[in-house]
């Protein structure tokens, strides 16, 4: 097992040609639907996310703004539910921050709307106040406000501004001063544990509630040292990192000592795990994600010891089906969920938060893997032209029903488009737009889908929608974007936050030491050398068989497969 830098995504390696797949002798009717995609339909597709983006976006500010979500449906703002205080569905995430604006911040750079940026800075720099009693859920309020301002930040005070003018006038590091407010305020949820192990949320005025519970998710305790890190390295003060890396290691030394698996759930006084389901989607998700990230953003060779060990574990404990996605006989792969201590699979569904597995294994360098695991949610995409949050694969049926916009099947598909440039992953892209555009948009924005099969909807757009599931789709098809054509500098965070990988954010400014030059550092089997001095990896496209860059990424036969193992063509 190996890791890749960002910069796997080998662009430069290979110019898919239209219709290359007529020289393979054959004619596939998969191929001939997937295997071109011209570029007059990227153009097009790329102003159908653009248009996506703006829908929602203007709608909220012009109907939601200052409150954290639009209501797409009634054209109005949604804030916490104050009436009902343990409406943790909605009080985890809205903390009465300008969420959704404050989470798009990046986004609006990426597309290249310097005024828009800089009016939306300024917007934030005057309108949040974290000075107030409300409950939040410490996970949420990092990955999707402090990563937000910090991206925000970085890309202010980038001297190439690469993106064009993003400078607001008389800027004075308001957002990295805003960062660092509230990552204060959710300092205490580290106080009192006898583990180290974060409480699961804090009041942003008063600290832990009274009432607040002792059991927290693996991936809402163990996905803050990116955000943390970050937010250290740029204030220079060690106790952000120092803690959430404490709280890493802490659920590592927790892990089965038989399985070196993880659950899901733990109590943070004890270290007994009340959820012992261990799987890739929702409360372990993220973790593993962050380990590999954090390794690729500040070069601690633990966070990589991490996540090799815990990725030879998942394929060893988790997986089943057949040996290789493009290879020999039987059922199609799939990471299933188990119990931690035996291994055993304890339920028949997954969920759709573990569609951004794909995108792990992608930075990790196991192609053949993230296409089957990607060919997997694609399949129940197409059969329900949505993402129910869960999937029972032995039923071939969802069940549960509703689909947020959640990101992690388009995050997974840009990724994969970025390592191989298959056309396929460009057909995938369009069809998440058009079943969005079809069955999603509302009055005055794009609302979340409350039931897959009768495509009934709900009044709530999260702000997830324009900070990734938007963001990602608009890269996938701007070829021509600083982010596509600088991949190996930037790094996105699991709110789709853009991080630049640099050498100042591998730096430590608290060590009193001078600044080093960093050694070239080579993965176990050579596959990529990363220079950290400049952060530029060279990637062995060679690694990327050549059928996967010309023709499907997955063989006809067994996309077929994949399509009748979730039940594509059943009645639904």
């Amino acid at each position: 097992m190996f890791v890749f830098h960002f910069s796997l995504f080998c662009s430069v390696c290979v110019c898919i040609s239209s219709k290359v797949y007529v020289f393979k002798g054959s004619w596939d009717p998969y191929d001939i639907k997937y295997g071109q995609f011209t570029e007059t339909e990227r153009l097009e597709m790329l102003q159908a996310a653009k248009d996506m983006f703006y829908f929602g976006y203007n709608n909220y500010m012009k109907y939601a703004f200052p409150k954290d979500e639009l209501n797409p449906i009634l054209c109005e703002g949604r804030g916490p539910d104050y009436e009902n205080p343990g409406n943790i569905n909605i009080n985890d995430v809205l903390g009465d921050y300008v969420l959704t604006l404050v989470d798009t911040l990046d986004t609006l750079a990426i597309m290249g709307n310097e005024t828009e940026f800089r009016r939306a800075v300024q917007l934030v720099v005057d309108t949040i106040d974290f000075e107030k009693s409300n409950t939040i859920q410490v996970f949420e309020a990092t990955i999707r406000v402090i990563g937000a301002l910090l991206s925000a930040h970085l890309i202010i005070i980038d001297k190439q501004q690469p993106f064009g003018d993003m400078v607001p006038d008389s800027y004075d590091d308001d957002l990295l001063h805003l960062a660092n407010d509230l990552a204060a305020r959710l300092l205490p949820a580290f106080g009192n544990t006898a583990t180290g192990i974060p409480y699961p949320r804090v009041n942003l005025k008063y600290g832990v509630p009274v009432d607040c519970v002792n059991e927290t998710c693996t991936a809402g305790a163990g996905t803050l040292v990116l955000e943390f890190g970050i937010l250290s390295r740029l204030t220079g003060d060690p106790i952000y990192e120092s803690l959430a890396r404490r709280a890493v290691k802490r659920l590592w030394d927790y892990r089965s000592n038989v399985t070196g698996l993880f659950g899901n759930v733990i109590n943070i006084q004890t270290g007994e795990w009340k959820g012992q389901m261990s799987g890739l989607g929702a409360g372990l998700d993220s973790f593993y994600e962050y380990l590999l990230k954090s390794y690729i953003m500040f070069g601690d060779d633990d966070d990589l010891k991490m996540f090799n060990e815990s990725y030879e574990t998942i394929k060893y404990h988790l997986r089943r089906g057949r040996v290789n996605c493009n290879q020999g006989e039987g059922n199609p792969p799939i990471y299933v969920n188990v119990n931690m201590k035996t291994g055993e699979t304890v339920n028949y569904w997954i969920d759709s938060l573990q569609a951004a597995w794909s995108g792990v294994q992608v930075l990790t360098g196991d192609i053949d893997e993230a296409i089957c695991s990607h060919a997997l949610y694609y399949s129940i995409w197409r059969k329900f032209s949505a993402l129910p949050e869960r999937y029972n694969w032995h039923l071939k049926a969802p069940e549960v029903l509703f689909y947020p916009l959640r990101p992690e099947l388009v995050e997974s598909t840009y990724f994969l488009y970025q390592a191989t440039k298959n056309p396929f992953y460009l057909h995938v892209g369009r069809d998440i737009i058009n079943s969005i555009n079809a069955h999603a948009k509302a009055e005055c924005g794009y609302a979340t889908i409350h039931d897959v099969k009768k495509k009934t909807i709900e009044d709530r757009m999260e702000s997830f929608f324009l900070s990734e599931t938007c963001k990602y789709l608009y890269l996938l098809y701007d070829k021509d974007n600083h982010v596509n054509q600088a991949e190996a500098n930037y790094m996105f965070s699991t709110e789709g936050h853009l991080f630049p990988v640099n050498r100042q954010l591998r730096r430590k400014p608290w060590e009193e030491q001078e600044d080093q030059v960093f050694q070239k550092k080579q993965s176990r089997n050579g596959a990529t050398v990363v220079d950290a001095r400049t952060n530029i990896s060279l990637s062995n496209c060679e690694t990327i068989p050549t059928e996967t860059r010309y023709f499907l990424p997955m063989e006809s036969k067994y996309l077929e497969q994949m399509e009748v193992a979730v039940g594509l063509y059943d009645d639904t």
